[in-house]
């Protein structure tokens, strides 16, 4: 249609590659990373062993205050499985100092937006940043191969242009998303990481728990759930449960703040696990280390942490960790 367009567009390549190239020239050697490296330089980090780092442990959509929104990383021998990709998530997992290239596969709890809404980003910040060189897999509910598929679609025209102008491949062919129709049993086993989903209730939608069973011990991740006292056997003698938590007077505040109904209330009740609760499934469970996260509300500095720590104490009296954003977990 436009009779100069390839000239322009040889024009942008040039401009591109050589405002890069200067640039590259001031700040490193030619030699140095690919042109849009991850930001941040990785920590050095053992090629053994196993960690949990939580990058998110706010629960809900809102962003702002001292947490960042639902997301997790288990570190073992090297490879980065992640679980729930709040907003937030690539600027964590690299605040942390974990490098994109390590992340073999995501793993999606539930569709609301708290837990996918960079789903699609993370593989995308992978890709622009060279990290993107092997496929990773994607599992989740039903719908998770379709939020792919979405993503490209969504972002076509700026994926083409950066293929063409950079060379790279196609990022729909380095992401293999998967549903996982039954809701339950193994989803995935490689590099001695073994991984069960078991269903659990989060009117109006249906939850999946994570298992991680690995060479230096096991975790589960609750993900969001109304109280479920299977969530206790499909936890049984783990590590490391990883569960969510409610604090109802913190519920009460919000609702009065927020001018909300009876309904709202009862909605974040029902499908969420108060913090005393909690202590009953990590005492049920036989768990060897209970960590609290997605804290509902989480945004709220009032409550302190050893509020939410004697709520569950009431039942539990194992070791309790008061998540907060980027801790670091060994375990093993």
């Amino acid at each position: 249609m436009f009779s100069g367009s390839r000239n322009l567009t040889m024009d942008r390549r040039s401009l591109l590659l050589g405002g890069l190239t200067a640039t590259a020239g001031a700040a490193m050697t030619c030699a140095a990373q690919p042109l849009f490296a991850q930001a941040t330089a990785p920590k050095a980090m053992p090629a053994k062993g196993a960690r949990l780092v939580l990058l998110g442990t706010k629960g809900g959509p809102r962003v702002g205050g001292t947490r960042s929104n639902p997301a997790n990383a288990l570190i073992v021998d090297g490879n980065a499985y992640i679980i729930d990709t709040g907003m937030g998530v690539t600027a964590q997992y690299v605040k942390a100092g974990l490098n994109l290239a390590d992340i073999r596969a995501i793993f999606i709890s539930h569709m609301h937006s708290d837990h996918e809404l960079e789903f699609g980003n993370l593989v995308y910040n992978m890709w622009a940043a060279g990290a993107l060189r092997r496929p990773v897999e994607a599992y989740g509910p039903v719908g998770i191969e379709a939020r792919a598929a979405d993503f490209w679609r969504l972002n076509h025209m700026d994926i083409a242009t950066r293929m063409a102008d950079e060379g790279r491949a196609d990022p729909a062919t380095l992401l293999r998303a998967h549903d996982l129709k039954s809701g339950r049993g193994q989803v995935m086993s490689a590099d001695g990481v073994t991984v069960t989903a078991f269903t659990t209730p989060h009117p109006p939608l249906d939850n999946l728990a994570y298992r991680f069973d690995t060479p230096y011990g096991s975790v589960v991740y609750s993900g969001d759930t109304a109280y479920n006292p299977a969530l206790a056997d499909f936890a049984r003698g783990v590590d490391v449960l990883v569960h969510e938590a409610l604090y109802v007077p913190g519920v009460d505040r919000l609702v009065k703040l927020a001018n909300g109904t009876p309904a709202f209330r009862n909605h974040l009740i029902e499908s969420h696990t108060t913090a005393e609760q909690v202590g009953q499934i990590a005492a049920r469970a036989g768990v060897k280390k209970l960590v609290l996260s997605h804290f509902v509300p989480g945004d709220m500095d009032w409550i302190t942490d050893a509020m939410w720590r004697d709520e569950v104490a009431r039942h539990y009296k194992g070791e309790i960790v008061v998540g907060r954003d980027l801790m670091e977990i060994p375990l093993g």
